[in-house]
């Protein structure tokens, strides 16, 4: 079914966090037209498929997208985030996507929102939008570029089977059923160790199971971001500069990424389950100490490596099988939240790949490209200020990160335009972090100055501590959707 042709600047395939984040931003610093279609019928990509009770785990203050306020400005003064700003929730991080689509994108005359559609390119090349509802196809004619906002492939459990064998017999739901429990269960098990499986785990002991009859599977110990280190206001001004001097000072003067790691945890810059346990996994997951503490109180923590099957009364792992009770309620949260990026540059001749170019701040990455894509036409240019920083996996990586961060912020320090909209961003946590300081504080203005040689050590350093520890630069699929 021909629903004819339709023409556009932009033509965006994705409504994710960073695709909003994205035209977001465009349309401030541009007059572009876009066209935006994605499979979903509203925006806000995996938002849309995540659990009901999931919660941003970092501040929405810089969250969301540039043009609108997503935090409400209001510390929680009860559970595990006491004293810290309120987390949005996800309907609310859904309702902010879904009123900026219908209260700025549209009415600006500039978007067109095709939903519950596929991308696809024809035999000749050409690019189509289908309906999934009605089968019409539209030939989409782009004057500029395509950009491919499907790139992070973010992976949620309601959307992705267990890895692993579960027998007809056995109770084994994704962690969004967990809101649906009728009765109380002899045991809970949580399969997975990401955010998805710390999420299930902290639900349960908030909703009364006690910690003796939850079981963890752990197949890799993690490293953790402190929440406390990411609160904007004045009162926390001191704090935050010393948060990122003290990952400054660890890099430049440790003398191994053993060491490095050492003086990280010791500052407070990270933190871990079990002190006892070396970490082999980093992905930016974010926890209160009062979470932390919580997910303490789990003694049964399985490190046999991954699940190979569930059956009744046993669990199969890959480094041995345990018993287990028959009256367990299996949690599963072993989808991959984080993928590895593809090899490709952010810019082509006619296409926009969006992926993260600052440590975990992938939305504000998609504001940044948007800005450049904006007011820079050499290509080469605008890949120089747009490097890709490694998704995270394992503890290197938040080495590589840096590396590639400290890279970036040292060539958008170098461009007086980039440097005022920077400073304007709501999406910039640093420029959150400065809101209300007075330049003529000098005590406070002193503590920003000193950490510009100090980021400078630390670039300097991380060549040698990635060589002495024998890590090559990361390798990446080259998997990405094309035309």
């Amino acid at each position: 079914m021909n629903g004819g042709t339709v023409e556009t600047d932009y033509l965006v395939v994705g409504a994710g966090a960073m695709a909003m984040a994205f035209v977001d931003t465009l349309l401030t610093e541009s007059d572009a037209s876009v066209l935006m279609t994605d499979r979903r019928h509203r925006p806000g990509g995996h938002w849309n498929d995540a659990y009901s009770f999931v919660r941003l785990h970092q501040p929405s203050a810089w969250y969301g997208v540039a043009s609108r306020e997503l935090s409400t400005g209001i510390k929680d003064e009860v559970g595990l985030n006491a004293g810290m700003y309120g987390l949005a929730s996800g309907a609310e991080v859904l309702a902010h996507f879904d009123q900026v689509m219908q209260q700025r994108f549209l009415p600006s005359g500039r978007v067109q929102w095709l939903p519950m559609s596929e991308y696809s390119t024809g035999p000749r090349g050409e690019r189509r939008v289908t309906s999934l509802t009605s089968g019409e196809m539209k030939q989409v004619f782009v004057r500029r570029k395509l950009v491919d906002a499907t790139l992070a492939r973010t992976e949620v459990p309601a959307t992705h089977p267990p890895k692993y064998r579960v027998a007809p017999e056995v109770r084994c739901v994704p962690l969004n059923r967990l809101p649906e429990i009728a009765r109380p269960y002899a045991a809970c098990t949580v399969v997975g160790s990401g955010k998805t499986g710390m999420d299930a785990c902290l639900w349960l002991l908030e909703n009364g199971v006690p910690p003796s009859r939850i079981r963890w599977v752990m197949p890799r110990d993690a490293w953790f971001l402190d929440r406390a280190n990411f609160q904007p206001g004045l009162d926390r001004f001191e704090h935050n500069m010393r948060y990122l001097a003290n990952q400054f000072d660890s890099l430049a003067e440790a003398g191994s990424v053993a060491e490095l790691f050492e003086r990280l945890e010791a500052n407070g810059s990270l933190m871990r389950i079990d002190p006892k346990v070396a970490p082999t996994a980093f992905r930016c997951a974010v926890l209160s100490r009062g979470e932390l503490a919580a997910l303490q109180g789990i003694r049964d923590i399985v490190r046999l490596g991954r699940v190979r099957a569930v059956e009744p009364g046993r669990l199969v792992l890959e480094q041995g099988t345990l018993a287990a009770d028959a009256d367990t309620l299996y949690v599963d949260c072993s989808a991959s939240a984080i993928q590895i990026q593809p090899d490709v540059p952010i810019f082509e001749a006619a296409r926009i790949h969006l992926l993260t170019i600052r440590f975990c701040q992938p939305l504000f990455s998609a504001a940044a490209i948007a800005w450049v894509e904006s007011h820079v036409e050499d290509l080469a240019e605008k890949n120089a200020l747009c490097s890709v920083v490694p998704n995270p996996e394992h503890p290197i990586d938040w080495i590589r990160m840096w590396q590639v961060t400290l890279a970036n912020l040292a060539r958008w320090r170098r461009n007086p335009a980039m440097g005022d909209w920077l400073a304007r961003c709501r999406l910039n946590a640093n420029a959150v972090l400065m809101r209300g300081v007075d330049p003529g504080d000098e005590a406070r203005m002193a503590l920003v100055r000193a950490n510009g040689p100090k980021s400078a050590a630390a670039a300097a350093k991380i060549p040698a501590l990635l060589a002495a520890s024998g890590h090559s630069p990361k390798q990446a699929s080259t998997a990405c959707l094309r035309p």
